[in-house]
Order: structure tokens, then sequence, then C-alpha cells
């Protein structure tokens, strides 16, 4: 086939799919503008999940009539004071967002700046565009995208779920609001308003945005040092959450999902919070531009620092300084022994029902709440009749060291391994007609976010038959009624923020058992013994014998190895004595 010549209009569509490859790109660009405008107010609308129509409304400066045309020019910037691309101050500048739009979708702009007596209107299709004509209109701009994709089917064949793609709209415009708190903020899904947000400080939009309760809870945070500062909220090292949707970072007015700055997060937090969990934080961080490199990808959502070394510093350092603010953290021993002399062991008669399931379980401090037969015994010469062997101390207070009747030792996670019988219990009772619930003797209620309250209260009779009932309670709000009952004294505010997220990110897309089997897996993370716990040698072996009776005790419900065992073997090779 010869070299030929794209026509325009296919360029313009192939580079459209660089900036806008979903609904949401097209909010982020277009809200992107209207900050940059100098917007006081910003209005969002979307419908359909933003492929039927996204409409965003600003009172910022507008676009002269003259200059209309040349908006929706592809490369036509009016954010650009030299071309050197240093000292970009504004969110936009490549001068993509608008003409990547008209190529892909039905893009209509009206704009008015102040002086001018009426506003003006250009309609772009697909790329072709049409003529400027006067409107009526107040100050301001008005971009309204319709038809998403229908120019590029390609690109539409390939988005998820309406509900998904809405999600993905809402984060979006969530992030920007967090971004510019001095702006008024609204967004309406189908409809039905979101959240309608006055300009306000940063606490404010952070409690707004993150949900009052765990506003109380959040630890300010302020460091500077060679020109860089940091400014922001972080939880503290009790207060985490199950993704890390509730992580933002914002450099220079710019929210972004950056690396650098995600993973100085993960460090901060790597020791004193379990493995798995997310920490929460909104911060700001403010440089000169010049120290800042933005243009690394058509999204601009990852940046490149003069100086990253001194910029995760800074970070690390100063959240890690917050966390150990109130107190010291106490030291755990790296090693902790059972006493000498004989360990208790103990066997167990679990009630018909539980050996049923297959279970036999001990009320020893950790939640089961199954109430069986407890005897104690002496100890046998030789831990051999136990797979997983005969507990003889915990290291670091989150693993169990145990002796196995070879001789060989036997390493187990106690959050990883609890997690998997509290999982697998739920299950049970699941499979056996419905799971126990605990009426609360308060109903909890609980502040979400809006697009949150409505999924789980759009679950809830799923949510139901897994022992939690919920209600609505006014607007972004949720009561908690009932928990599961083998879930004992859960944290049910907590417990629903995770399954909250949780279901945000499996999206409606999933099938219902997928989602409510990772509901049912992070219910039993809430209820289970925590990294960092000490424990007395009874709960230790009663922990062991547990996961001999339990199936996929290999692994906890994430996946993850709960068990490791060092043969002879392994240790004369780790000693260098293996011949």
């Amino acid at each position: 086939m010869p070299i030929r010549r794209l026509a325009p209009e296919t360029v313009n569509r192939i580079a459209a799919g660089e900036v806008i490859e979903r609904p949401a790109a097209a909010v982020k660009e277009l809200v992107e503008n209207a900050l940059d405008a100098g917007a006081r107010r910003i209005a969002v609308a979307i419908a359909g999940g933003g492929i039927a129509r996204i409409e965003v409304t600003d009172d910022g400066n507008g676009i002269p009539e003259i200059e209309l045309a040349l908006a929706i020019e592809r490369h036509a910037t009016s954010k650009l004071a030299d071309e050197a691309l240093i000292r970009i101050a504004t969110l936009g500048f490549r001068g993509e967002a608008l003409p990547s739009i008209g190529a892909a979708a039905r893009l209509t702009l009206i704009s008015r700046p102040r002086g001018q007596d009426v506003a003006a209107r250009i309609t772009v299709a697909g790329g072709a565009v049409g003529e400027v004509a006067p409107v009526a209109a107040p100050f301001g701009t008005r971009a309204i995208v319709e038809d998403l994709f229908y120019a590029t089917p390609a690109r539409r064949k390939f988005l998820r779920s309406t509900a998904a793609e809405t999600a993905a709209c809402v984060e979006a415009v969530r992030h920007l609001a967090l971004a510019a708190p001095e702006v008024a903020f609204a967004l309406s899904i189908d409809g039905v308003v979101s959240f309608d947000l006055p300009a306000q400080d940063r606490r404010a939009r952070v409690a707004a945005l993150y949900g009052r309760g765990e506003m109380d809870a959040l630890l300010p945070i302020q460091a500077v040092r060679e020109g860089v500062a940091l400014s922001g909220f972080i939880g503290p090292a009790s207060l985490t959450r199950a993704t890390a949707r509730h992580q933002n970072f914002v450099v220079n007015g710019r929210p972004v999902r950056d690396p650098l700055l995600r993973m100085a997060l993960r460090i901060a937090y790597r020791e004193v919070i379990p493995q798995g969990r997310h920490p929460v934080a909104a911060l700001w961080l403010d440089l000169g531009h010049d120290r800042l490199d933005v243009n690394v990808h058509p999204a601009k959502a990852e940046l490149r620092f003069a100086e990253p070394d001194g910029v995760r510093s800074l970070v690390i350092g100063a959240i890690q300084r917050a966390l150990a603010a109130p107190a010291d953290l106490a030291q755990a021993p790296a090693l902790r022994l059972a006493p000498r002399g004989p360990a208790p062991s103990w066997s167990y008669a679990a009630a018909p029902a539980q050996q049923a399931h297959g279970f036999a379980e001990a009320e020893i401090g950790f939640g089961l709440d199954l109430k069986p037969v407890m005897r104690r015994q002496e100890l046998p010469e030789e831990p051999s009749e136990y797979p997983l062997g005969a507990p003889i101390g915990q290291i670091l207070d989150t693993y169990i060291l145990a002796l196995a009747g070879d001789g060989s030792l036997v390493l187990v996670d106690q959050h990883a391994a609890h997690e998997r019988l509290t999982e697998e219990r739920l299950r049970a009772e699941r499979d056996a007609g419905g799971i126990a619930r605990q009426g609360l003797l308060a109903p909890v209620p609980v502040d979400l976010p809006a697009d949150d309250a409505a999924r789980l209260l759009g679950s809830a009779s799923a949510l139901a038959e897994l022992g939690l009932d919920i209600e609505g309670f006014g607007p972004g709000a949720v009561l908690i009624r009932a928990i599961p009952a083998a879930l004992g004294p859960a944290d049910p505010a907590g417990l629903l923020r995770d399954i909250a997220d949780t279901m945000a990110e499996s999206g409606e897309a999933t099938a219902l058992s997928a989602r409510l089997d990772a509901v049912l897996a992070r219910m039993a993370c809430h209820r289970s013994i925590r990294a960092g716990r000490r424990l007395e040698i009874a709960e230790m072996a009663a922990l062991l014998r547990q996961m001999e009776a339990t199936p996929r005790a290999q692994t906890c419900p994430h996946g993850r190895p709960t068990v490791l065992k060092l043969t002879r073997g392994d240790l004369e090779r780790m000693f260098g004595r293996a011949g």
C-alpha cells in the first residue's frame, strides 16, 4: 500500500484520542478551561455517563466573538505568554481540548466576555465547524458536549458502563473542586444534584468532599523547604481506607496523580498502617513554575520535578512528623518468645452446626463468637500431630512462629490468616441461608459523598443478605441499623466507608456476585486481629488449629499467603551449609 497523507479530519480524530479518551477527560478539560478563565462559580451537568451530554457553565472572562472560531482550532491558546514551555501557570496550555472534543462529538460553545453586548455561539460536529452567530446569554462561557464519540465509534465501543463512566466524571469534578476551594462548584447527574458547594476554605472543602465525620480526625500539615511549600490534611494512622480514592494531590493548583507523590505518601505511612490499607490525605504543594515540568503527557496528570529527591523528602518528613506529633509510638520488640516450659495446647468440641461447616473454632480473644467447648490437655512431646506445629513465639507482634513435628519452622501472618477464617465463616453462614445480624442499640449515621451514598442504598437489599442493614438518612448520609453478628464490636462507620470504596472500585459492570464477594472480604478484614497485636500462646495455638480445619487457609481473601514454612534444607541453604 503506498504512503499517503491522512485527511485533516482523520488526523484530528486520531489526536483527539490522546486527549479525550473517555467522558471524564472531556469534563476535566472543560472545567480546567473555566478555572483558567477566572471563574468564581462552575456548574457541571452530566447525563448518560457523559456520553449523552456534558454541560459546563462558568462566570469567567469569556471568549470574545472575534476569537471564538480560533478557540476551536488545534494548538490555538491564550494561555502561553511565550513558546518556551517554562513557567506554565495555567491548567491548560496545549490548545488541544476544544478541537479534540469537537472532533469526537457535537460541541456547542456560547460565550460572552464582560464589555460585549451579546454572547456568541459556535458549533463543531465531528470536526466540521459552523458559523459564529449572536445569541442571548449571561457573562461567562457555556460548553455543551453531546453524543460523545459518535464520530469515533471505535472509541465508544471500548467505554465502560454508563454507571462506571458517571463515577469517573464525578471523581474528575471532585478532584478539581478540591484543588480550587475558592471557587463555588455544583454538580448534577442526570438531573439530580450531587453537590452544590459555595466558595470556602480548604478545610471546609475537604470536609464537604471527604465527609464531615472524617474531617474531625484529620491532622493539619504544613512544611516549607527551599522554596517548596507543603500544606493540607492527612489522616492519623488509625484512619485508613480500603482503596486510595481518598488521596488527593494538588501541585500549583493542578490536581495530579503523580507517582512520586503517591510513593512518598506510602513510604511515610509504611510502618504505621497495616499492609493493604491506604491512608487518607489531601495535600497541596506549591513551588516555582520553572521548577516543574507539566508537559509530560496530554492528560497533564503526571509531573517532572526539577529536584524530585527534595520534594520526596519534604513530603515524607512532614507526614512522619505530623503522625508522631501526639506521642512517639512504642517500639514493638523484634522477637517475643513464649515462656520456657510446656506451652498449653487446646482441643475443641464444636457445636453440630459448626462441624457441618468444617470449623473447629475457639473464642480466645479474637472475635469468633461461636462459643465452643474448650478443654486443656497436656502438651504432646512432639507437635507432629499438628500440620502447622505448636506455637513458640511471635515476631514483630505480627507473625506467629511455630515448630512443626519435622523440625521445620512455620511462620503465620496473624491478620491474613484470621481474615480468611472470618471470611469463611461469613461465607458459610451466607450459603446456609443468611448471615446472622446484630442490631445496633443506637443506629449509626455516616456522612458520605452523595454518589457513594446512592451506590450503597441502591444495593441495600443485597447488603442486607450479608447482614448489613442500611437506609437513607438525608442527603449524603446513610444510617446503619445492623451489622453481621460475626463482626462483633466492629466500627460500623469505618466498615461502611470501606464497603463504599470497594463497590466504587469494582464498578457497576462487575457481576453482583463478584461485588458481594469483595464486600464479604472487606467485612472479614474489619473483624480480623491486626498486625501489631500481641497474642497469648493460647490464642496463637487456637488460630493455628482453626487454620488447619478451614478451607483455603493457605491464602487470605486477597490472595496473599498466610503461612510460610522453612524446612531444614531451606535453613541450610540460607546459611550456606547445603552441600
